[in-house]
């Protein structure tokens, strides 16, 4: 009687508040399998926002400096009036006329300036996610992604408030950014972690595939409400996202049950028993408390690199991202400073239609799960992927300018090859490398591991949006000086007398 009530005890007091009032509530424990559930459900909708957040700078990018895009139009009145939003030039509120822009990046610098918040923002990710899969194998897991969720949604929405305070200090943005990159860094250990402690090896490449669709509906949903606030404001594009990951914050500090151990569920499936039948039998992804106290010291940064796989796909992550991130942070702007069939799209339509990129890269995620799956070799499905990612990568930008309809057919194929490897490294093979056999089943290394893997990544991420800002700042330079040249000589040629015939 007296362990069973010593037990009983320390399982209620590890129960999130949430999964407690549902077990008042059914006057029963909840099951396994429902736990299983709950987690999937509740990380998914976490990650979700966490993407949401990261996906507004994109859309706004184009009205914070849209001075490029008007040069090439505002010679044009007929195509400027046609095809942009009519919202374009004041929003509702009348606060805020687009055609300028908004200082300090309205500028001839502008683009390099909203380049520089990305590599800032992405390389104190990069960094703060090593730090965090550390943190993340030693605190309580649920704990630690509330604060990284509300903290994301504060700052995120401080960038926002930068618009009704009227700040134009570069230096404010930028700081607010490193912040929001630093919080942002709790999430991708933490609910590749949880998940992996719910979940074990059999059929995880297409369980977490669907599972990662979050990153892809994420950007959509980001991509559709920030669209959707432009009008209001370029703020409300930042505040809105922020408090919806700030309440979501508070649900997963309510529901999410980090292991199994921490709410008392028994293994109840299949999950961790042998095959039956002559069938393989599968290693425990987590062995139990008893058969691991000796171990329960969590993985060193330096032992997490040493484990066999985290190395050479943390430098394939690196290249994966740098592609991928490229595309979550300029591809926006990319459509809306692109004559798609001689014709310039608006801000919002741009953001609106970036999002079939990310529905391709739904499909890619459950596809290279899959097909991973099948084989039991996630290298090759990887390899495949990225391979096939070249020719999608070069038509996309060769042929994606002929018409609207050829643009979103290869947007959507280059989504399902360029996000398939990066969802399935993120992943499976974090959570495989995680729980590896030369870790003996030791409990502490799955956030570390995902630390290592996405945090290198991440590194390439901010690389590739450097990049693009660069290169792109040389040829709007160059665009907007040919404009002005063009503009000055019709000007000379109106108002030069006609000459006198003698």
């Amino acid at each position: 009687m007296g362990p069973f009530s010593e037990n009983s005890v320390r399982d209620c007091y590890g129960k999130p508040l949430g999964i407690r009032f549902i077990e008042h509530i059914k006057r029963s424990p909840i099951s396994f399998r429902t736990h299983q559930s709950i987690v999937l459900i509740v990380t998914f909708l976490t990650y979700t926002c966490y993407h949401a957040n990261r996906k507004t700078t994109s859309v706004v990018k184009s009205t914070l400096d849209p001075s490029s895009s008007e040069v090439g139009l505002r010679f044009d009145p007929w195509r400027r009036a046609y095809f942009l939003s009519p919202h374009e030039g004041r929003n509702v509120s009348g606060l805020l006329v687009s055609d300028s822009g908004w200082a300090p990046f309205n500028g001839s610098d502008g683009t390099e300036l909203l380049g520089d918040l990305d590599v800032a923002f992405l390389s104190v990710y990069a960094v703060g996610m090593y730090f965090s899969g550390q943190l993340g194998d030693r605190m309580d897991l649920r704990i630690f992604l509330t604060v990284g969720m509300i903290g994301t949604g504060l700052f995120t929405s401080l960038f926002g408030v930068g618009y009704w305070a009227n700040i134009h200090k570069f230096y404010y943005f930028l700081l607010v950014q490193m912040a929001a990159g630093l919080f942002q860094s709790t999430g991708w250990p933490s609910v590749v972690a949880v998940v992996g402690n719910w979940f074990g090896k059999s059929k995880r490449g297409l369980i977490m595939g669907i599972w990662n669709a979050h990153t892809s509906v994420g950007n959509i949903i980001g991509s559709l409400i920030a669209s959707a606030m432009l009008s209001y404001g370029w703020g409300w594009s930042f505040v809105v996202p922020g408090l919806i990951i700030a309440f979501m914050g508070l649900v997963v500090f309510l529901f999410l049950p980090v292991n199994p151990e921490s709410v008392g569920a028994d293994r109840d499936d299949n999950v961790n028993s042998p095959k039956k039948n002559g069938e393989e039998v599968r290693e425990p992804l987590l062995s139990s408390d008893s058969e691991n106290k000796e171990r329960e010291h969590a993985v060193g940064f330096i032992e997490a690199w040493k484990i066999p796989g985290v190395a050479p796909f943390a430098f394939c992550l690196f290249f994966a991202k740098l592609v991928a991130y490229t595309f979550l942070y300029w591809l926006p702007y990319y459509i809306s400073h692109t004559a798609i069939d001689g014709k310039y799209l608006s801000s919002a339509t741009a953001g609106d239609l970036s999002t079939l990129f990310d529905v391709g890269g739904v499909i890619g995620g459950i596809l290279a799960g899959h097909i991973s799956d099948r084989l039991d070799a996630r290298a090759i499905t990887a390899a495949s992927f990225m391979y096939c990612a070249i020719p999608a990568l070069y038509l996309y930008r060769s042929y994606g300018s002929v018409s609207l309809t050829v643009n979103i057919i290869l947007m959507f194929i280059t989504g399902i090859f360029v996000n398939g490897p990066y969802a399935l490294i993120t992943t499976a093979v974090s959570a495989d490398l995680g729980t590896h056999t030369s870790l003996k089943g030791h409990p502490r290394a799955l956030a570390t591991v995902t630390a290592i893997i996405d945090g290198t990544g991440s590194i390439g991420a901010a690389i590739g949006p450097l990049l693009t800002g660069l290169l792109l700042t040389k040829l709007i330079v160059a665009e907007v000086a040919a404009k002005i040249e063009e503009s000055r000589a019709r000007r000379s040629s109106r108002s030069r007398p006609p000459a006198v015939e003698v």
